[in-house]
């Protein structure tokens, strides 16, 4: 029986994290991982396989629509669908081959199978039992489907399937207008596929700032994505051609539907705790299928940990990340800690939307008083130049102190510009101290320094 100091279950962004920084505060620790490679979900089915697949259709989208206004002439690009699914998964290997190198260098040990918690401190993995000091539950989560639902990932799928499908379809139905319904609806729409998302509440993007949502759903409108809307979806059925969607419209019964080559499940995730033995050892849960943990990410059972999905919060790779390098401090004797309150999230559709921090709703509930700073990226010298000057940056800051409570964008590299708002949060800044930092032009960045001087007496170029 091999005996180590942390042994973590699950090798995705929470638990491969976890482990490199565990191995560099000295704790002997192996990762449990069942998959042929590392990386979880993420780096395999989900955010990096999307995002390669997003990048393609979006080259392609730019060689059709804006090459010609810039003078780049010539014959435009068709799409050879095999290379473009070898090109994604080039991209899955090279990352998953990147954290074989790392646990290698870190010294971390991989227990190749599926594991188990048969008792306190011992961890099966196959015909194997290991002990170790603490656990670490890092098991993400599984796709969450509508009852009545039967998935094949063929023609009724779930992200999966949607990345691995044999041709590109030319139509797609979408249920569920979230993050992950949203990017590979973006991705087939670009590709040529008609796409219906029927959504059961009445906005897209769930928790998303209104305002935000409202126009992301008409840029994504514009771009070919079509709506049903407060639409509960009573049938999802194979057929001849592909597969039917039925729904009722949830504000006065009526019918619709809707027949398509695929149908896209995208009804949002759910902790993946099973076979891990955690009702025999007595683990207490939370809603909805989560970990119960305290603030410094113990179970009721001594030296069991989780992180990540399994627990409650956003499921997203960055706050598992977090987590994962949290605890493992807690589990060094150090002080790890989360803000959860600076948490960014990114759809990485054409334009990207970021959002950190509060929402104009949250805050009118809470009964905060607060201003709002914005400004649109059609005065960013940067974002015309290159066709993408839709969408906007929005702050929210105190009434009184100025201080930064919130920030929105839809646009250009918005997931990489809601960056300077996070800093700038985790350091309690006020709305004033980004418009004075000097930013340099052209740059998308220059339209968050307006939003904030638009907090103030005013943006320059608006």
């Amino acid at each position: 029986m091999a005996q180590f100091d942390v042994i973590i279950i699950g090798a995705g962004p929470g638990g491969y994290v976890s482990a490199i920084r565990c191995a560099q505060l000295g704790l002997n620790t192996a990762v449990v991982e069942g998959r042929d490679t590392l990386g979880g979900t993420c780096l395999n089915v989900g955010c990096i396989p999307s995002k390669a697949m997003l990048n393609a259709t979006h080259q392609l989208h730019e060689a059709h629509v804006n090459f010609e206004k810039m003078g780049l002439m010539g014959v435009k690009p068709k799409v050879d669908w095999e290379r473009m699914l070898r090109y994604k998964d080039d991209v899955v290997t090279g990352n998953t081959k990147g954290i074989e190198f790392l646990f290698k260098k870190n010294k971390v040990t991989w227990l190749k199978g599926w594991g188990s918690i048969p008792e306190a401190g011992k961890v099966k993995v196959g015909d194997d039992t290991h002990s170790a000091k603490n656990i670490v539950i890092a098991t993400g989560s599984e796709a969450s489907i509508l009852p009545g639902i039967t998935l094949d990932e063929e023609v009724i799928v779930t992200s999966t399937g949607a990345l691995t499908l044999p041709k590109i379809p030319k139509s797609m139905v979408v249920i569920g207008a979230g993050v992950i319904g949203l990017e590979m609806g973006s991705v087939y729409a670009r590709l040529g596929a008609e796409v219906t998302v029927v959504e059961y509440l009445d906005a897209i993007t769930p928790g998303m700032d209104a305002e935000v949502a409202k126009s992301f759903q008409r840029i994504l409108a514009k771009q070919g994505l079509k709506f049903v809307l407060g639409a509960a979806v009573q049938v999802v059925e194979r057929t001849k051609k592909g597969a039917k969607v039925a729904w009722k419209l949830r504000k006065n019964d009526a019918a619709g539907e809707v027949e398509a080559d695929v149908v896209l499940v995208a009804t949002g995730r759910k902790p993946y705790t099973s076979g891990l033995g955690l009702e025999a050892l007595g683990v207490e849960m939370g809603p909805r299928g989560t970990i119960k943990t305290d603030d410094h990410f113990r179970t009721n059972i001594n030296g069991l940990y989780a992180i990540g999905d399994a627990i409650a919060g956003p499921m997203l790779a960055h706050k598992a990340e977090d987590e994962g390098m949290a605890v493992a401090e807690i589990m060094a004797g150090k002080h790890g800690h989360v803000n959860y309150g600076v948490i960014p999230g990114v759809v990485y559709t054409t334009p990207e939307v970021a959002s950190v921090g509060a929402t104009e709703e949250q805050l009118k509930e809470q009964g905060r008083a607060y201003k709002v700073g914005k400004f649109s990226f059609m005065g960013n010298a940067r974002a015309k130049a290159v066709f993408q000057a839709e969408g906007f940056v929005k702050i929210l800051a105190d009434k009184e102190t100025d201080r930064i409570l919130g920030a929105h964008i839809i646009g250009p590299a918005a997931g990489d510009l809601i960056h300077e708002v996070c800093v700038a949060m985790e350091f309690g800044a006020s709305a004033q101290d980004l418009a004075l930092t000097c930013h340099a032009h052209p740059t998308y960045s220059e339209a968050v320094r307006e939003a904030a001087l638009a907090c103030g007496d005013g943006p320059i170029h608006a």
